[in-house]
């Protein structure tokens, strides 16, 4: 029997690239990066939802180039209600970490941006990660690390599917 919801291949416990293995070790990653967040959010006094609000926010315009987010994107991609997106951007506001910018062409739409200082102290916290990340990255070859940005990207569109908007 095949089919989208059957893996493309048996689970084999021994088998280091299998379903399985990839599960496991994505799982474990996973939930280090939680534990990462969490820490951070307790170091800060924010909610575990305001982090990943914050990293949301950071992502959909890391350089004030792409698109910034806006309170309904925010709330679709973290799956909250408008009351709880609201309180969570008051709270973030309050806290110096975001700005509301009405947009130019349309003031009705409210952008979401990251303020500096909140950027300036994610940089500090999270320094250590980007070195482990670095001394990791630095383990591979060009070549493997093409593979590997490549697989991250499509396993990220796969759970982009799975979003039940």
């Amino acid at each position: 029997m095949s089919g989208p919801d059957t893996p493309s291949t048996p689970l084999q416990v021994n088998d280091t690239t299998g379903l399985q293995s990839f599960a496991v070790l994505l799982r474990r990653m996973n939930n280090e990066f939680n534990r990462v967040a969490q820490e951070f959010a307790h170091a800060h006094g924010l909610h575990l939802t305001d982090v990943q609000a914050l990293i949301a926010i950071l992502d959909a315009d890391p350089d004030g180039a792409g698109e910034p987010m806006t309170p309904g994107r925010l709330r679709r991609q973290l799956n909250l209600t408008s009351g709880a997106v609201t309180a969570c951007v008051d709270r973030l506001e309050r806290a110096g970490h975001i700005h509301r910018v009405r947009a130019a062409d349309d003031r009705r739409v409210v952008h979401l941006h990251f303020a500096e200082a909140a950027r300036e102290l994610a940089r500090e916290y999270f320094r250590p990660l980007a070195r482990s990340t670095d001394t990791a990255r630095g383990r591979f070859t060009p070549d493997e690390l093409t593979v590997i940005v490549r697989f991250l990207g499509e396993m990220n569109r796969e759970l982009v599917l799975l979003r039940r908007d």
